[in-house]
């Protein structure tokens, strides 16, 4: 492509994307919805051009058309985003002060991770003073079988949705055995703690504790990371653990949980 043409792309491209954003904020005034004629002219745009962004947006559902009125609102995943969005904003402000007090606590990597459908992100983190640490993950996805926040999330999963889940990771070779897993995440359905070695890399453990929320939903996991050389079975169970889990239980009852008692 000539480099002029790929510059008139490009130029075309990232206008295209603000238009596209000018209206979802033009509709977040108009409740009711508003007529593809009035949307053109707030954004001094023609009626071709506007009707062709809005049916993008409606096949992506970020914008329905009320055929009967004639007008254009926001659509339904417009308003899921909005609170996938809030969410993860929430979590990051209530989770970040645990997470610098884990990391001065246990002089390890402390993470809150989590869950993406088939795989889990890891959203924020606070770093060790260590000479000798793991490699930041932050802002990286990885499959929910191969870390100890990935599993400890999805412990309460039936064993169809594993199935499925693991489908959707494609045809890797490192793919676990789904009687082995299932297994695993029985047990650390009655633990309440995964622990996970050498899924993160050779050398690496991750050990982790669901987040819920007021509906006893998973919204994440605190999770602890570091050279197996320092996170010892012992120091696991009489020290980490039992961390993770205090502030787990704190940090969801911010998000309004209860635990039930027998």
């Amino acid at each position: 492509m000539p480099k002029r043409q790929a510059t008139q792309t490009s130029m075309y491209s990232v206008k295209s994307v603000k238009n596209a954003l000018d209206v979802l904020e033009i509709l977040t005034e108009y409740e009711y919805g508003i007529h593809l004629g009035e949307l053109a002219a707030k954004l001094q745009l023609s009626l071709n051009c506007t009707y062709r962004i809005m049916k993008t947006l409606c096949e992506k559902g970020m914008v329905e058309f009320d055929q009967q009125l004639g007008v254009y609102r926001l659509g339904v995943y417009s308003a899921t985003l909005a609170q996938k969005l809030l969410k993860s904003v929430s979590v990051v402000s209530y989770a970040h002060p645990v997470l610098e007090k884990l990391a001065r606590r246990h002089d390890e990597s402390a993470y809150m991770v989590i869950s993406q459908d088939n795989e889990v992100l890891f959203l924020d983190m606070v770093d060790c003073s260590q000479p000798i640490k793991t490699t930041s993950m932050i802002g990286r996805r990885m499959p929910f079988f191969t870390n100890a926040a990935g599993k400890v999330m999805r412990a309460l999963d039936s064993r169809d949705l594993l199935e499925k889940l693991l489908k959707k990771s494609g045809r890797r070779k490192e793919l676990p055995d789904l009687d082995l897993l299932d297994a695993e995440l029985e047990a650390i359905r009655h633990s309440g703690v995964a622990i996970d070695r050498n899924g993160l890399g050779e050398g690496i453990i991750s050990v982790a504790v669901a987040v819920r929320d007021y509906a006893g939903k998973v919204v994440g996991a605190l999770t602890l990371v570091g050279p197996s050389f320092r996170l010892l079975t012992e120091r696991l169970e009489s020290e980490i653990i039992p961390s993770l889990q205090e502030e787990a239980e704190l940090l969801s009852m911010k998000f309004g949980y209860t635990r039930a008692f027998a």
